[in-house]
């Protein structure tokens, strides 16, 4: 006041006036409201509107409506931003108290990268829930490719040779595929990743692939682990692919009738793991050859009724000769070298066959919807080879003053491990479903029903003998022992009966979702019935930040097929009941604006208890079980992914999952270490998986797509050891793979369109991809060999590929 008192009046209403003005330009806001559609004049819930500078926004609720308070007197953007949509934005300059209205129609997009935005709010639901674009498969450097080669990246391996994978504690069986509604199986004899071909999956087909790492609804089938949800095309117009790479060959074609009432896709790929092979350390002959065609027709009878026919055919050979191999391992001052020479030689074949038909009957205007599905799988499987190895096993030395640095100073032992196998399997299954969906204001009824006749015929006839210094092992001074023996016949025919029903509705403006529902499944065999009820829910807090919190839980039961009921001697138990789990899942979904681009961070935490086990090995990829009921376990962990445009238009994605598996043996008190919790084969700590795009700054045309993943190692025991002793880890796997792509041809440019060989082209990429970039030598499994003059044994690494380039061309047209 004293300052006040000796300033001029003139000064002091001054400052009053600058006070008072500041106060009211802060307190000064305008309104901008509005509704946002898609392309079918449908309203978008739960579409972000936001100031692209400060993040600060609003989402729709479900009539796509928005209001936001917005700063007046200076010029702002708002951005709209919808997943699976292309964001819009506006500019604007109000005046204090002013109000706009905006309406905006949103265009579907697919983003560019490994992993897309969702098009479906409701899937960003649902817990576990993650779109791929599939189209990107052709520009991720990875063996394998495909789709399958994606969720790898997105859930942890230690394999790049095979397309399966491991999910939060699962094992690969317990993973369920679906193509069109179809459920997919895969060969049941495959032991090693070189053997497995091509996956069934064509994602030159693709249009949509939903993947849930857990927690999914009763409408899915009967597996405890994930669920791959794939939606082949429907064509517009004619058009096509053709790539080729030095580890095969695709190409696909699509059309439609003048009259859009016939569609059709038709798919053939080639593959040769030979390049691949040959940079194993086993060396010798490698021939293998996998070929799959595929084909996919729909076809409207009438407003009301459409069929769909799909079709496919497998054929893999796999034909192996070996001739050496040299294995190092230990420590700096302690290393081992394991030389082996072979003779003999390995033929395989998978043959496989599948065929669906489904009709679809929908009025228009109702709310009712029906679908009827019948499909047939037939494979003819051989798996045939006799190899015998001999062995020589010596100490390297270790000293690098020594002239034999390197090299082996003691020999430890010699022996000789021989394997044999002739195994021959003939499964078909047949299916017949019926789907039906209910739509009502707030809800969707949901409900099927599926029979589905299973005959198997089995002869194993497989043994492994081992030598080392002229005693057989195990040893017996009076008999000569085979390392393991199988030898079993088996004819099983039996039918099962499954269903759902399941309601999905919503509540407080759609910020409260929820699906209710309960899966049955009754097996003739052994005449047992299991009732699975399961729940997911959604909310979406009164927040301006467009946040997503997910909790569900259920019942989750795998019924035993062939491979469950058959024990470690080839026999065959049909009463062995199914295993069953009780999950719990709880994440958040949060979208936000950063760097003025769009971001997704994902979190979930689980734990699964599971009972009737039963319980397992892993023989490479083949999984061999004990074929009972005897065990219990518990499987619990986390996952943070975030998704975002790191760089401008250039889609990337970062995945982090912890997790502890263990399992108990119930039947087994006796046996010391079995009343305890011991790791199970896939308890893996933890995984870190990344992809990355960029490109020219000057050029989008040149890109480079990189991936990253690292797993800890799983845990393993000899061969005849318990299954608690799973005392051994395998290293951690680590892996880096870059490739780099380019546009030769941009089939729309003037001066393309000149010459009439390009008028058919849209484009034409060429890639230079590096497999694993830092050369570093993972282990998939180990050799054991035993020193019969001591009794030690040594844990011989079986190493993966190296270092590789691999050249490739798309075509589109």
């Amino acid at each position: 006041m004293r300052l006040l008192n000796t300033m001029p009046l003139s000064r002091v209403s001054l400052l009053i006036a600058i006070l008072f003005s500041s106060l009211s330009a802060l307190a000064q806001k305008a309104v901008v409201s509005g509704v946002i559609r898609d392309e079918r004049d449908k309203p978008v819930s739960g579409a972000l509107v936001a100031d692209e500078v400060t993040g600060m926004g609003v989402n729709t609720n479900a009539k796509g409506y928005y209001w936001l308070e917005v700063p007046a007197g200076k010029r702002i953007t708002l951005i709209y931003y919808a997943h699976g949509f292309v964001a819009a934005r506006r500019e604007l300059l109000l005046t204090a108290g002013a109000t706009r209205i905006i309406d905006v129609q949103m265009k579907l997009q697919a983003v560019e990268g490994g992993v897309v935005n969702i098009t479906d709010q409701r899937k960003r639901e649902e817990t576990g829930s993650v779109t791929l674009d599939a189209s990107k498969a052709v520009f991720m450097p990875t063996v394998i490719g495909g789709v399958e080669g994606m969720i790898k990246q997105m859930v942890g391996s230690n394999n790049e040779l095979t397309a399966q994978y491991n999910v939060r504690g699962g094992n690969y069986d317990e993973n369920l595929v679906y193509v069109n509604d179809f459920e997919i199986y895969r060969p049941f004899l495959v032991r090693t990743g070189q053997q497995e071909g091509l996956s069934f999956v064509n994602s030159d087909l693709v249009s949509n692939v939903n993947f849930s790492v857990g927690g999914f609804q009763a409408k899915y089938g009967d597996k405890m682990a994930s669920v791959l949800d794939v939606s082949y095309k429907k064509p517009k117009e004619f058009g096509g692919s053709v790539t080729t790479s030095l580890l095969g060959a695709s190409m696909h074609l699509e059309g439609t009738s003048k009259n859009h009432r016939l569609t059709w896709l038709l798919g053939a790929r080639q593959k040769s793991n030979q390049y691949v092979l040959n940079a194993q350390p086993t060396k010798g002959i490698y021939n293998p050859s996998f070929t799959d065609v595929q084909a996919l027709i729909n076809y409207r009878l009438s407003a009301n009724w459409e069929l769909e026919g799909i079709a496919n055919y497998a054929r893999n050979r796999f034909t192996f000769f070996p001739e050496t191999s040299t294995a190092s391992f230990g420590v700096l001052n302690q290393a081992y070298q394991l030389n082996m020479f072979y003779q003999g030689g390995e033929f395989d074949q998978f043959d496989s066959r599948f065929g669906g038909i489904s009709a679809n009957y929908h009025r228009e205007g109702s709310k009712f919807r029906m679908k009827f599905l019948g499909s047939a799988f037939r494979t003819n499987e051989y798996e045939t080879y006799d190899i015998f190895g001999a062995y020589l096993l010596g100490e390297l030395q270790t000293d690098m003053s020594k002239r034999d640095f390197g090299q082996i100073k003691t020999y430890l032992g010699a022996g000789a491990i021989h394997n044999f196998a002739r195994n021959y399997l003939n499964v078909n299954v047949g299916d017949l479903g019926m789907r039906g969906t209910y739509s009502a204001d707030h809800h969707q009824l949901q409900f099927g029903i599926n029979a589905t006749a299973t005959s198997i015929g089995d002869e194993l006839h497989e043994w492994e003998r081992r030598d080392s210094a002229a005693f057989s092992q195990p040893y017996d001074p009076y008999k000569v022992n085979m390392a393991s023996f199988y030898h079993s016949s088996a004819d099983l025919n039996y039918t099962r009966l499954s269903g759902f029903v399941q309601d999905y509705f919503r509540m407080d403006s759609g910020r409260f979702t929820a699906t209710v529902g309960v899966r049955f499944n009754h097996s003739f065999l052994n005449d047992e019935l299991v009732i699975s009820p399961r729940v997911q829910t959604s909310y979406r807090p009164r927040s301006k930040k467009d946040v997503i919190l997910k909790l569900s839980g259920g019942k989750y039961v795998q019924p035993p097929f062939y491979r469950e009921m058959r024990d470690p001697t080839g026999g065959i138990n049909k009463q062995l009941l199914a295993q069953k789990s009780i999950q719990l899942v709880g994440g958040a979904d949060y979208n936000f604006i950063m760097y003025k681009r769009p971001f997704r961070l994902t979190s979930e935490v689980y734990y699964k208890y599971l009972w009737d086990q039963d319980p397992y090995r892993y023989d490479n990829v083949r999984i061999r079980y004990t074929g009972k009921n005897d065990a219990v376990g518990r499987v619990y962990g986390g996952e943070v992914r975030l998704y975002g445009d790191l760089v401008k238009d250039a889609t990337s994605w970062v995945s982090i999952g912890i997790l502890k598996a263990e399992q108990k043996i119930t039947d087994s008190p006796s046996i010391a270490g079995y009343d305890n919790y011991f790791a199970m084969p896939t308890d893996q700590r933890f995984m870190l998986g990344m992809y990355f795009e960029d490109y020219l700054r000057k050029n989008k045309n040149f890109k480079a797509h990189v991936n990253v993943l690292y797993s800890s190692g799983l845990p393993v025991a000899p061969p005849r050891g318990h299954l608690y002793q799973n005392i051994l880890r395998l290293p951690d796997y680590k892996r880096v793979d870059i490739g780099f792509s380019a546009l030769l041809l941009d089939g729309m440019k003037r001066e393309y369109r000149a010459h009439s060989f390009f008028n058919h082209l849209h484009s034409i990429w060429g890639s230079l991809e590096v497999f694993n970039l830092l050369s570093i030598q993972n282990t998939l499994s180990y050799t054991w060999v035993q020193d019969q003059s001591t009794s030690s044994m040594y844990a011989v690494p079986n190493r993966l590929t190296t270092r590789l380039l691999n050249v490739k061309l798309h075509f589109t047209f």
